[in-house]
Parts: C-alpha cells; sequence; structure tokens
C-alpha cells in the first residue's frame, strides 16, 4: 500500500516517502491503493454483482408478470417509465443489502488491517494517524456511492431497455420531462450516498474497537437492524427523529412537485450528524489505541 508496500516489493528504494513533494501526493496514493484494494477484492466485486442482480430481477419478473398493479409506489409505477425500476431497486435495498455492503468495507477499513499484522507498518509511512483515518473514510464513502450508482444505472438502462422513458408522473400527479426525470434520479443518488456515509462513519469507529473484521461488520449489520425495528415501535416515536433508517426513506419527496425539503434537509442535517460524531470517535480512538498488529 502506497510507498511503504512500493518499497516493499523493491526493496532497494532508499525510503522515497521522506521527500516532502512525494509527502504532499501521499493522501491520495493511499486513496488510490485503498480503492485498488477494495474494487478488486473478489468478496466484494460478488458483492457489488448481487446489488446488480436486485434491479435484474425486478425488472424482468415486471415484464413477465405484465405489469400488473399493487404493491409499493415504485414497483407499481415501472410500467409508466422505466426509471422507476431503479428507485424501486434502491428502495428494496435500503433495508439490509446496502447496508451490508458498507458495513463490510468499514468494518475491514482497520479491524481488518489489524487483523492481517499491516496496520502498525502502514503507519510507519509519514502520514499520521489522522490521515490514514481520513482516507480509510474517504474510501468507505466513494464505495457507497459507487454502489448506489451502481444501482441506479443498472436499473436505469434496464427499465429503458423494457419499459421505456419519456415523460415520468411524479407522485403529486404532475408530469417531468426525461431530463428532469433523470435529475432527481441523480439527487436521489446523493441523498442516499450520504445515509450510507453515515452508516460508514459508524462502520469505522466500531473498526477501531476490534481486530476482527467480521465482528465489526456483523456488529454494524445489527445496529442497523436495531434501528428498524425502533422505528417500527410506535412507542418509540420519539427516538425516530433521531435513527438513521427514519430519513432514508425521505428520499421520496424528490419524486414530488415542487420537491418537499423539509424531511430530506433534515435527514441531511441526521445524516452529517453521524458522520461527524462517529468520525471523531474513531478518531479518538484510533489516535491513542496502542497498535499491537
Amino acid at each position: 500500500m502506497v510507498e511503504l508496500r512500493d518499497s516493499l516489493d523493491h526493496p532497494d528504494t532508499e525510503e522515497p516517502v521522506r521527500d516532502s513533494g512525494t509527502a504532499r501526493w501521499l493522501p491520495l496514493r493511499f486513496l488510490t491503493s485503498e480503492l485498488g484494494l477494495i474494487f478488486h477484492r473478489r468478496r466484494n466485486i460478488a458483492g457489488l454483482g448481487v446489488l446488480a442482480a436486485v434491479p435484474v430481477i425486478l425488472a424482468i419478473a415486471v415484464k413477465t408478470s405484465g405489469g400488473g398493479g399493487g404493491g409499493p409506489d415504485f414497483v407499481s409505477s415501472i410500467v409508466g417509465n422505466g426509471l422507476f425500476v431503479a428507485f424501486a431497486a434502491l428502495t428494496l435495498q435500503l433495508p439490509l443489502f446496502l447496508p451490508l455492503a458498507v458495513a463490510t468495507i468499514a468494518g475491514d477499513a482497520v479491524a481488518g488491517e489489524a487483523n492481517i499484522g499491516t496496520l502498525r507498518y502502514l503507519l510507519t509511512v509519514p502520514a499520521g494517524r489522522t490521515r490514514l483515518l481520513a482516507v480509510k473514510y474517504a474510501a468507505i464513502v466513494i464505495f457507497g456511492f459507487a454502489a448506489i450508482a451502481l444501482i441506479a444505472l443498472v436499473g436505469s438502462v434496464l427499465g429503458l431497455a423494457l419499459f421505456g422513458g419519456g415523460d415520468m408522473i411524479l407522485f403529486s400527479g404532475t408530469t417531468v420531462g426525461f431530463a428532469e426525470a433523470l435529475g432527481r434520479l441523480l439527487l436521489t443518488c446523493g441523498y442516499l450516498g450520504c445515509g450510507l456515509a453515515a452508516l460508514g462513519a459508524l462502520g469505522l469507529f466500531v473498526s477501531t474497537l476490534t481486530e476482527q473484521p467480521i465482528g465489526a461488520t456483523v456488529a454494524v449489520v445489527l445496529v442497523n437492524l436495531m434501528m428498524l425495528i425502533c422505528e417500527s415501535v410506535d412507542q418509540l416515536s420519539w427516538l425516530h427523529p433521531w435513527l438513521l433508517t427514519t430519513w432514508w426513506t425521505a428520499f421520496g419527496d424528490l419524486l414530488r412537485d415542487p420537491i418537499a425539503t423539509a424531511d430530506l434537509q433534515r435527514g441531511l442535517l441526521t445524516f452529517g450528524a453521524y458522520a461527524l460524531v462517529f468520525w471523531l470517535l474513531a478518531w479518538a480512538r484510533f489516535t491513542t489505541k496502542d497498535i499491537t498488529s
């Protein structure tokens, strides 16, 4: 990974990381290396394949069933515009698949390095613990956005091929052109990406608490499921505004005319608060942690 791993591959190199110009670009090289590791691991590729398969299954199921009505608004609207395949696929994967994908990457961020014994060697590179943690988090965020973009892309392409595009009828009953509908899909991807970034910060914090990446992943998934359970209990309504999962489905307001911004703004504030608090907790833990592996 970055200069350290380069030097391991080329033992005759004389400490190139100590050059000030190289040090300036070190975070970028860290990030590039981290993204390379994430997107080249077979288990992550397989996970992305599962995410991409959901819109395919959904589109084929609706097409072969003759587009029968019923079901969630997004699903029942697919026959009217193929872009709704992307919206429906994102909605279906929000409770488990997308959180699981992000939890896997976040849980492995620090705990994975500690588990295989490379963490303390990475820290010998003059980047510092703060920069290392920032790069790890940036990679988690990028992966989350990439996963959402993949689902949206596959769903849009297949949906348009099977059901066509054109104007889109919004939930408020008004009609918008294809370009605006596509823009609203992009806004949806951005909004959900921010939500997964918040969950990724939680996962990063958990990853600093253990040397077992599987344990960290399971813990994050369980926390996500716990929030979903709490959201379904009416007696805990006072807690609902503080849960991440409460605001994930607020992206449906992007399909109204005019766009209802109240829940979207509250959701973004909640996502930002989670991301800030848990990243700072991860930083506090990581910068004071005794690295032994």
